[in-house]
């Protein structure tokens, strides 16, 4: 993946690339009920975030990291050394081999697309495997500007229903879904701002345009953000 090297320097220092909590990642491991010795997957797992969660959650497991950007790779191998059970790896997550018994991937499915990515994850889930995802999503048909302007670099973000139709049509079942507005969302801008003022002072002229870009995208966010959320998506093939 080719990505301007003052992009990298800002977002490889972040806990984790775009919106969302520790919470999320049990909260999908309790609903689908998994524990024990399984082979979990985290598909375009940035620098490490989840990894480390759920390798935390499941001792037992086997915990691989599948990243394509080298920079998020090498932020992420640190901070799991610590923990036997999790890996992380350079490769493409379109091209998972698996078995697996859990697929999660937060925020990462929009770069295949919902149904694409599931129909290429079917073959890598163990039997009775299943896939957590999270994407971004309009709360209704009919988003006030504010919402329709955060949203505008990605015009592929559909409804809810939309989501859950791709689901279908790609083969899979949906066991469950939450949204993820908010306190996610906060957390992530919270952590991005702090790295922004890090490296502000003394930024050159391409840095300070990357450092611009995520300072709009934040001052977006906060003009509607009880109506900019990712759906969590917890489904399993029919």
């Amino acid at each position: 993946m080719d990505l301007p090297a003052e992009f990298l320097t800002l977002y490889s220092r972040l806990d984790r690339q775009g919106p969302g909590l520790s919470g999320d990642a049990i909260w999908a491991l309790e609903r689908l009920g998994l524990s024990g010795p399984l082979a979990v997957c985290d598909a375009g797992c940035g620098t490490g975030a989840d990894c480390e969660t759920l390798a935390r959650a499941l001792p037992r497991a086997r915990i691989e990291g599948v990243e394509a950007v080298p920079a998020f790779v090498a932020a992420a191998q640190p901070r799991l050394a610590d923990l036997p059970n999790a890996t992380v790896r350079l490769g493409d997550m379109g091209a998972l081999e698996g078995p697996y018994d859990l697929i999660w991937s937060a925020g990462a499915i929009y770069f295949l697309g919902v149904t694409e990515g599931l129909r290429a994850w079917r073959e890598a889930l163990a039997p009775g495997g299943a896939v957590a995802f999270s994407q971004g999503v309009l709360l209704s048909e009919d988003e006030p500007q504010a919402v329709r302007d955060f949203w505008a670099p990605e015009p592929e973000i559909i409804t809810c229903e939309g989501v859950l139709d791709q689901v279908s049509d790609a083969g899979f079942e949906v066991i469950d879904s939450k949204l993820l507005i908010g306190a996610p969302w906060a957390a992530y801008y919270d952590s991005l701002s702090v790295q922004i003022a890090a490296l502000r002072p003394g930024a050159s002229a391409a840095m300070a345009e990357v450092l611009d870009g995520a300072e709009r995208e934040i001052a977006l966010w906060r003009q509607a953000p009880e109506r900019i959320a990712y759906l969590l998506v917890l489904a399993r093939p029919r």
